[in-house]
């Protein structure tokens, strides 16, 4: 059963790959849509992902069996028939057409349609949103002693809010971990490749990182740690972490490369760690190791073990970049709206003065 992807589909977050999980669970092998950049553009407006990239990212979801570049927007029976496909699933929310019709009318007619639900407390405008209040926060100097007081972007402050950008109103269950977790013990035969991070708002960085960190081995078994938020918050600064630790767990978790998440790793990986997963290989990349509270090095053990590896993804794209890049793409967006808006405004205008100046011409006439 394909999804033709929710339309766009340009930041893929937790909420799709829950997407994909329900709609892999409803049939035997699961095939994904993912629109090309000009079919995005066309009705969305400029995507802020490019084409290889979107493509890259929904492979790495661990429920996608094959995906179809290019897709159309609109899923025909054609396309069904064309990949071999008994139906198709998109989420409960509407999709309509330019000329506003159902997107799905047909495949639904003829009963190759079902429905997966969205996952409450995320979507896309929500991230957004969360990226340009951080913007906006970290202009005005919010009081850095505030942030320490809170282990987690996900509570609230003293003060009744939270100092955390945006407060993330997703709600994690132990269902939730489950669905998501692998379950696949590691095997003798395994290398098991320790690696650590915030992983905020789960990227093609990340999955190019993790993909090379996967191909270190013939068996890999990859252990993700993930840091609490107030750790990440003391190394990253400004309001990050962008998601909180249970929305990074759930994203980490959907990715192939993926065996396990430790949920609040220590930030020095230490030997207790080592020894209790039996870790072969810690590996990190090309960024910047920042040093324990205690100003130590947080890999010294591995280090000293001979299994510390560093490898190179050839890819640099950071958290960060992905904020600027959204937020520029918004702001892209947003002016254009306005401008369109006023483009319609300035002739919903010129048509009134004309009709003012017929009626005025009229009330002459009539004089």
């Amino acid at each position: 059963p394909p999804p033709g992807l929710e339309p766009g589909y340009d930041m893929v977050h937790y909420g799709h790959s829950n997407q994909l999980r329900q709609a892999k669970a409803m049939g035997d092998y699961l095939i994904v849509g993912v629109h090309s950049d000009e079919e995005i553009a066309k009705h969305k407006g400029p995507p802020v992902f490019t084409q290889p990239e979107r493509y890259k990212m929904v492979r790495a979801i661990k429920w996608v069996d094959e995906i179809v570049e290019g897709a159309p927007y609109v899923t025909t029976l054609e396309t069904l028939e064309k990949y071999n496909c008994d139906f198709c699933v998109h989420g409960d929310d509407i999709t309509l057409t330019v000329d506003g019709k159902d997107t799905y009318e047909e495949v639904k007619r003829m009963d190759r349609y079902r429905e997966c639900k969205r996952t409450q407390g995320v979507s896309t405008t929500d991230l957004v949103g969360r990226m340009l209040l951080m913007t906006k926060a970290h202009h005005s100097n919010i009081d850095s002693s505030e942030y320490q007081q809170h282990t987690d972007n996900f509570g609230k402050g003293p003060k009744g809010h939270s100092p955390w950008t945006g407060v993330s109103q997703f709600l994690q269950t132990s269902q939730k971990i489950i669905q998501f977790a692998s379950g696949k013990e590691p095997q003798t035969a395994d290398t098991i490749i320790y690696v650590a991070g915030a992983f905020d708002l789960f990227h093609i960085g990340h999955v190019d990182f993790l993909e090379t960190v996967y191909k270190q081995a013939d068996r890999p078994y990859v252990i993700v740690g993930l840091h609490f938020d107030q750790e990440v918050n003391r190394y990253k600064g400004k309001n990050y972490p962008i998601m909180n630790v249970h929305e990074r767990t759930l994203s980490v978790l959907a990715c192939r490369y993926v065996s396990e998440v430790v949920i609040g790793a220590p930030y020095t990986v230490g030997k207790d760690l080592l020894d209790h997963f039996k870790v072969d290989l810690v590996c990190h990349g090309k960024t910047e190791v920042f040093p324990d509270k205690d100003g130590s090095d947080p890999y010294a053990v591995p280090k000293k073990r001979g299994i510390f590896h560093t490898v190179d993804s050839g890819n640099g794209l950071t958290t960060d970049d992905i904020v600027q890049r959204i937020i520029e793409n918004r702001l892209q967006y947003e002016a254009r709206n306005q401008k369109k808006e006023a483009k319609e405004m300035a002739v919903i205008e010129a048509m009134k003065k004309r009709e003012e100046k017929t009626q005025e011409q009229e009330s002459l006439h009539s004089v």
